[in-house]
């Protein structure tokens, strides 16, 4: 079965992932910050692990 890219809400409680979002940046550095941003779309991007809807996820991305 294909997976899709689900582009409509889907985290429960997303303030409070935004939040902790913001708090794992507190105390880095610009750069610490984007090496941090760029660990964690990684780390998504290989639970995800259909290369199909990564490449949909950066078209998304993107354009929006």
């Amino acid at each position: 079965m294909r997976m899709t890219l689900n582009l409509c809400p889907n985290i429960p409680d997303p303030d409070g992932f935004y939040d902790e979002l913001l708090a794992a940046h507190q105390g880095l550095s610009k750069e610490e910050s984007e090496a941090f941003n760029a660990r964690l779309i990684l780390v998504l991007a290989n639970h995800i692990g259909e290369r199909s809807v990564l490449t949909e996820a950066l078209k998304a991305a993107r354009t929006r």
